[in-house]
Order: C-alpha cells, then structure tokens, then sequence
C-alpha cells in the first residue's frame, strides 16, 4: 500500500486569515484521492504536524536552498546544512540587508541569482524577498524541517519514513492555464475570471489532462464538496496545495518503478531541486 501524501501551501507568517495550508491524501488505482485539507494558524502548530510520527511523502511550496552563485559571493558555507544553519541564525532584516547589497552591485536585468531548478520550473529566485517573500518562506519553514528530522532527498538524510520534497504549484497549473492567473489575495482581485480559471484548472486535474498526470496515469479524484472548496477558495491556497498534493503523488509513482531519487534528476547538492521540473 503506498504511503500517506500530503501537499502543503506555505506561508512564512501564518495568521487565522492565512494560515499553512495541508492538503492530505492517497493513491489508489490511478487516482489521487484527496482525503481531507488542514490548517495551522501558527508555524508551531505546523512543525508539530510535521514532527508527529508516521509514514508519508509531501511536496512542500517553498525553496529548500539559496542559488550557489549567492552563497559564494556572500562567503556563507556551501554545504548545505551548514548553510541552513547559518541562515536561520540571521534575523530577516540582516537577510534583506545581505541580499540587497548582493543585488545593487549587478546590472540592471540580472540583479538576483538563479538556481538551476529556476529555469525550468519557472520559479521566482529563493533569494527574492518581496512579491513573493520565497527567502523568508526558506527562512521560516526549512528549518523547522530539519528540526521535525524529515527525509530531504539529496540535501539530508533521515530514516526515510517522512519525505519532503520542495514543490512548485505554478508549474503544473502553467501546464493547463499558461499565464493566466487563478488566485488573489487581494479581494479586489478575486474576479469571476479567475474563478473560471480555478473551475478550469480542477476539471483538468480530475480527469487528468495535464502532461503530468498523463505521464504517470493519475488523475484527482474529489467530493462534489472538495470540488467546491477548491473553486470557491479565491486566494488559490487550498488548490495550490492540492496541486503540491499531486507533484508527491508523481514522485511516488516514481520511487515505486525504481527511481531511487523520488524522480528527481542529478542536482547541486547545495541548491536543492522542485520535483517535476
């Protein structure tokens, strides 16, 4: 029986109004059957989840490293745990500091670093610090991975029962939409377009006409209520995590044909790498 999946929409400072999000499911006979969703108001509260004995796979929506170019350049250590430690040993202001002064010494066009993932996975730089905030999401949430002593491919080593994997859910919403957009956390950009295009995104994920879903033979399977949910959730974070819910699903379609790194490809031990790119 394969094990328990989860897929998890992170936020760096989670709140009643947006907490963590926790989408928690299973594979059976080619469908992903989402079993429920859940919610922490408190990155406490998350860690306990994640710490919490058990056995299970997820893809997390935050970077799990910085790019390599930005750690030599600001001297920081390079090998990835010693990174992660220094990194979480800084406050965010001195954070925005280093990786501002990082930015005003590079032209115009190239101001950030790029992690190898980055150009096919079409994320934002783990060192952006505003709109989307991913390098305080990095800050607050992989360490408290460490310390919940979880399985990261390629990066740490654990006793193999909680597994995570650094996950992207614009990549395979992009495979469906293209650019256009399905979420807001601005209410006065919550229109019925994107309504419509978060009706569009889960239909396609039910009857699994993505590339990726198609490449493993999965498809989402729902409640008319968690279809629902999905659809009327206008700031896109119960979807997302759904859509983090599947990128795991295809890893462990992966690790059961053999793969022996959850189908992640050969990657900077440094940097990590966002499963399905």
């Amino acid at each position: 029986m394969s094990r328990p999946l989860f897929g998890c929409d992170f936020t760096s400072a989670p709140s009643r109004r947006k907490p963590v999000t926790l989408a928690v499911g299973r594979t059976e006979r080619n469908r992903v059957i989402l079993s429920g969703m859940e919610r922490f108001e408190t990155l406490d509260a998350w860690q306990a989840r994640m710490t919490a004995p058990g056995e299970w796979l997820g893809g997390f929506d935050l970077p799990f490293g910085l790019p390599r170019e930005l750690v030599t350049t600001l001297g920081w250590p390079t090998e990835w745990a010693a990174c992660m430690a220094h990194y979480a040993s800084l406050s965010r202001e001195a954070i925005r500091e280093s990786f501002a002064g990082f930015c005003n010494a590079r032209p115009v066009g190239g101001k950030f670093a790029h992690r190898a993932t980055d150009g096919p996975a079409g994320s934002s730089p783990s060192m952006k610090w505003v709109n989307p905030p991913v390098a305080f999401m990095l800050h607050a949430g992989v360490p408290r991975l460490i310390a919940a002593g979880l399985t990261l491919p390629g990066l740490l080593p654990g006793d193999g029962s909680r597994v995570g994997l650094e996950a992207y859910p614009g990549l395979l919403a992009r495979s469906v939409l293209g650019t256009t957009s399905y979420k807001s956390d601005d209410k006065a950009k919550q229109t019925p377009d994107r309504l419509i295009a978060r009706k569009t995104l889960v239909n396609a994920l039910e009857n699994g006409q993505t590339p990726l879903l198609q490449a493993c033979g999965l498809r989402l399977k729902l409640t008319h209520a968690q279809r629902d949910q999905l659809a009327d959730d206008a700031s896109g974070d119960s979807l997302d995590a759904v859509l983090c819910l599947l990128q795991a699903a295809w890893a462990q379609v992966q690790h059961e044909a053999g793969h022996p790194r959850w189908g992640l490809p050969a990657f900077d031990p440094l940097e990590g790498w966002i499963v399905t790119a």
